[in-house]
C-alpha cells in the first residue's frame, strides 16, 4: 500500500500521521487518507479539491505533476511525502 507521510511543520497545524493507504493515483490514496483524518484536508486541499499553493507533494522524492485533479499514479510500494511550499525573497 502506499504511504503518506507528512512533514513536522504541518503536523504543527493539524494531526496527520503517517498511515499506509489504497489508491491508485495521488487523489485515491489523499480521499483515503482524509476519510480516516477530516481535519487535514483543508489544510492540504482548497475548495475546489485543487492542492494549496503552499502544498507540494512528492511521489518517491520526484514532485506530484497534477496539482489540481492528483491524477498522477501511485503503487503499492511508493511513498507520498506532502510539505509545505517555502516561498519568499
Amino acid at each position: 500500500m502506499p504511504r503518506i507521510t507528512f512533514t513536522s511543520s504541518i503536523q504543527r497545524h493539524v494531526s496527520c500521521p503517517a498511515e499506509a493507504v489504497t489508491g491508485a493515483t495521488v487523489r485515491e490514496a489523499l480521499d483515503q487518507y482524509f476519510a480516516r483524518y477530516p481535519q487535514a484536508r483543508g489544510y492540504v486541499l482548497d475548495e475546489q479539491g485543487a492542492l494549496r499553493q503552499h502544498v507540494v507533494v512528492f511521489v518517491n522524492g520526484g514532485q506530484m505533476r497534477d496539482r489540481t485533479a492528483q491524477q498522477d499514479p501511485v503503487h503499492d510500494a511508493d511513498e507520498l511525502y506532502v510539505m509545505q511550499a517555502l516561498s519568499g525573497g
